[in-house]
């Protein structure tokens, strides 16, 4: 079975189901979630996303991401996701949402209403390479210092919310949230 995702109107709610590859072919607005994990020295984990997805490869991005399934939580497939790309367990927090749209040179659009959750933990990736590539923890100077360089190397969707995930990290008690 393909798999599918959830289709939202610009308020999340709930209107259908579409194969994502379609989904993303056609541009059609749809659930997605975001993962941020920071260490106990306030640096980010991001990652390189494999060189063989379907969009996006090799590029870096946000500690994990995807699309919430049929009846599934938005916090719980940040979760799965988590673990599934990265092999970490972490207790999450919400942080926000935010609506983007971007095209890709393949013909592939990103449509989403991405819901953001963050996280902190000092444990070492055990990273899935089908997903992941590399990975590395960074303060907040040197993803401006590698946007600067490279924009391009970042997934658009990082680009528009790091800023407000350290933000948001920020405001959480760290000390209670380590694992």
């Amino acid at each position: 079975m393909k798999e599918q995702v959830v289709l939202v109107n610009k308020n999340d709610k709930e209107i259908g189901y579409m194969d994502k590859l379609k989904a993303h072919q056609k541009g059609i607005l749809h659930r997605a979630i975001s993962v941020f994990i920071f260490n106990s020295n306030g640096k980010m984990l991001i990652q390189r996303r494999a060189l063989d997805k379907y969009h996006t490869p090799g590029i870096w991005s946000n500690t994990a991401c995807s699309h919430p399934r049929e009846n599934e939580k938005t916090i719980d497939a940040a979760s799965r996701r988590l673990y599934e790309e990265m092999g970490m367990n972490v207790e999450l927090e919400f942080g926000f949402s935010f609506l983007y749209f971007a095209e890709f040179e393949n013909g592939l659009i990103e449509h989403e209403l991405d819901h953001v959750f963050i996280g902190f933990s000092d444990l070492s990736p055990k990273i899935n390479q089908d997903e992941v590539c590399d990975f590395k923890y960074v303060d907040e100077q040197e993803i401006e210092a590698l946007l600067k360089e490279n924009s391009n190397s970042f997934s658009p969707w990082f680009k528009i919310c790091y800023k407000k995930a350290i933000k948001h990290a920020n405001t959480f008690s760290v000390k209670q949230l380590i694992a």
